[in-house]
């Protein structure tokens, strides 16, 4: 049913987000949970997901400092991995460009991997929606992603090595990137870029502070944008130069 209201664009964007929570649970009570195994208090755990809030990051981040490396390198791979997220707010930008800037900031900080692929997904499906009513959409689709985040980091850091190996609990992260990318593999661009950036990951994975994970997204990036611009070359009726 198209939507037509802000009230009913943001209960579509909380029902499309809600399935996230599954795995968003797991996956934030891992972070608390190795964040205070990895020396960080009950507060600072919290502290570092409301203030960063972006899970591959914050693993990124935490693992590295385990490893003793060197916090320049911490902080550029975190950054580097969170790049991403400047993509997002572009791609973003045409839909809700328009919005208040009160809003747009909200918006900014709360763009994780969830909220914008749900958002995307919708503006690209109803691309009649208004500016408020996409706004309530991104909004209705943060609501049970944010918060879930924040109690579930703060329950796993509680729980600590109370939580028992059974649990398998990493089986999050996987699964949540699966579940977000699957849906983005629309074209061979998508492919190509997916394909080299895991090829190289494995490849690179000798490379000192995991410095490898980088490499592999940025030559993911650049096959993705290669493959695209041969296929916009290649368009059927384009005429060459």
């Amino acid at each position: 049913m198209p939507i037509t209201t802000t009230k009913s664009a943001y209960r579509k964007g909380i029902v499309d987000a809600l399935p996230f929570v599954l795995v968003i649970i797991p996956f934030a009570s891992l972070f608390g949970l190795l964040a205070t195994e990895a020396g960080l208090s009950v507060v600072e755990a919290l502290t570092f997901s409301v203030a960063v809030i972006a899970g591959a990051s914050q693993f990124t981040a935490l693992q590295l400092l385990q490893e003793d490396v060197p916090t320049v390198i911490v902080l550029i791979s975190a950054l580097t991995v969170n790049l991403r997220m400047a993509m997002y707010s572009a791609s973003l930008t045409p839909w809700i460009g328009g919005a208040p800037i009160w809003q747009r900031a909200l918006a900014a900080y709360l763009t994780v991997d969830q909220t914008y692929l749900t958002s995307i997904t919708q503006y690209e499906r109803e691309p009649k929606m208004t500016v408020p009513q996409r706004m309530a959409y991104f909004f209705g689709a943060v609501s049970p992603v944010a918060p879930m985040w924040y109690i579930f980091t703060l329950i796993g850091a509680m729980l600590g090595s109370q939580v028992p190996d059974s649990w398998a609990l990493d089986f999050a992260i996987p699964i949540t990137f699966l579940a977000m990318i699957a849906p983005m593999f629309r074209t061979l661009a998508h492919v190509a870029a997916a394909l080299v950036a895991v090829v190289v990951s494995l490849l690179a994975v000798g490379v000192p502070y995991s410095l490898g994970v980088i490499i592999a997204g940025v030559a993911g990036m650049i096959t993705g944008a290669q493959v695209e611009a041969w296929m916009e070359r290649t368009k059927p009726g384009r005429t060459a130069r």
